[in-house]
């Protein structure tokens, strides 16, 4: 056995009936494979039933699960074991009325608003496309569709035609009402409704501003109405309110800088108010630090993602493609899966670091204000702090440059960036062309 268990692969000593629960979750995921008969060290341990679960097996997964499998029979060092082979299926698989899914290494059982997203993405639906016939044309907000026209035109991402039409015209062409032109969808609604948590619970943004020393609430904003124009007045507040500019002059002339780049912060908030999970029916919160902020949402990644995949160039996946797809034609936001690589190649422009992301429980993305603190919270020494200072000013690093900054010996120096491979990416293999940048993502 050479396989990890991972995503697809899963290692059993010996085979219970509770594993179907295991087959339901990779036949409604990606598939995968079951051993039975092998441990989590990948060492075959045998099962001394084997014939008989050869029959059982594909008998059980049929009578419970209904769908076929295949069962084969394997021998190594005299002993047998079994390799369960699972087809994903289109449609959604249930153990006794359970649901279950394969995600990463583990199984889970759907329950709630994740139930309930799960059947209707294997129905070939989306959440956000439900229809809600209770709210008319006529309830929208004229000012996001001020807003959105006034974007589209500016951007021409929306035909001039279109933009002189009716609201209704223009639902129609952002595929955000039925067929028949008479109901609306949830992003519909979301988008341009004045007041959508009626709706929509949690359809909203909070931001507060926190003290760094105690963590203690000083002040707080929350942001309603249409996410069209929720955009502009959480970035507004991000930029007046909550955080401030920093004054140097040069040559006599005054120079402000804002603790973090316009873009930057612009980037991130499109991100969470275009991906976020509205089933889950929590607000986004933006908190506030004297020196970083941190921007969650209850969006996900799509499956087998990793952070890295955010900052490298990829196929644009949105969670809510109708939301993300009306900001696109408004032209606030890229089509191109750029978002996340943007922000960080704004960040560094600003001689700041990229930011940190973190996926669990939701996305969440940390911005600090100042090289220095980040590297205190990362608990950069300070030799390692010397290094990141001199690649963020002169923008790469090599090794006889670490040496001569930190006053050590090649070995050391070698140690130290191999230390530092959180923050920096090595370009080359050896020799006099290898040296080091900034690594764009978390």
């Amino acid at each position: 056995m050479t396989d990890s268990e991972s995503q697809n692969i899963e290692y059993k000593e010996s085979w219970h009936d509770e594993y179907l629960k295991w087959i339901c979750g990779f036949a409604n995921a990606q598939g995968g494979t079951i051993y039975i008969g092998v441990n989590d060290d990948k060492q075959v341990v045998g099962v001394a039933d084997s014939k008989k679960l050869m029959e059982d097996i594909p008998n059980k997964v049929r009578d419970v699960l209904g769908i076929i499998v295949d069962v084969n029979l394997h021998t190594e060092s005299v002993k047998d074991y079994l390799e369960i082979i699972v087809p994903p299926y289109s449609n959604a698989i249930s153990y006794k009325g359970q649901y279950h899914y394969r995600s990463g290494s583990t199984k889970q059982e759907l329950k709630g608003t994740a139930l309930t997203r799960f059947l209707l993405q294997k129905g070939g639906q989306r959440w956000e496309n439900y229809l809600l016939p209770e709210v008319s044309i006529d309830a929208l907000s004229n000012a996001a569709f001020d807003r959105f026209r006034h974007e589209a035109g500016k951007h021409h991402r929306v035909n001039d035609d279109i933009l002189n039409e009716s609201n209704q015209t223009l639902l129609e062409s952002l595929h955000l009402m039925d067929s028949t032109q008479t109901k609306l969808t949830r992003a519909a609604v979301l988008l341009f409704h004045p007041d959508p948590e009626r709706f929509v619970f949690g359809a909203y943004v909070k931001i507060g501003f926190f003290d760094g020393a105690d963590d203690a609430l000083l002040f707080q904003d929350e942001i309603h109405g249409p996410l069209m124009l929720q955009v502009d007045k959480v970035i507004d507040l991000l930029t007046t309110k909550y955080t401030h500019r920093i004054i140097s002059y040069e040559q006599g002339h005054r120079i402000e800088t804002p603790q973090y780049p316009f873009d930057a912060l612009r980037e991130m908030v499109l991100n969470a108010i275009a991906h976020k999970d509205y089933s889950s029916g929590i607000p986004i919160q933006i908190s506030v630090y004297p020196d970083h902020l941190v921007c969650w949402n209850s969006g996900q990644l799509p499956e087998n993602w990793t952070v890295n995949k955010l900052f490298e160039k990829h196929s644009s996946e949105p969670f809510n493609p109708a939301i993300a797809q009306t900001f696109f034609r408004a032209g606030d936001i890229e089509s191109w899966g750029r978002g996340y690589r943007r922000i960080a190649t704004l960040m560094t422009q600003a001689n700041l670091l990229p930011p940190i992301v973190i996926t669990e429980s939701g996305m969440t993305i940390t911005m600090f204000n100042t090289p220095q603190a980040q590297m205190q919270t990362l608990g950069l020494n300070e030799r390692q702090t010397k290094v990141i200072e001199y690649v963020l000013q002169k923008g790469r690093v090599t090794n006889s440059e670490v040496q001569e900054i930190c006053g050590i010996s090649k070995p050391t120096a070698t140690r130290l960036l191999n230390d530092l491979g959180i923050l920096l990416v090595k370009t080359g293999n050896r020799g006099n062309g290898t040296f080091y940048e900034i690594r764009t993502f978390g």
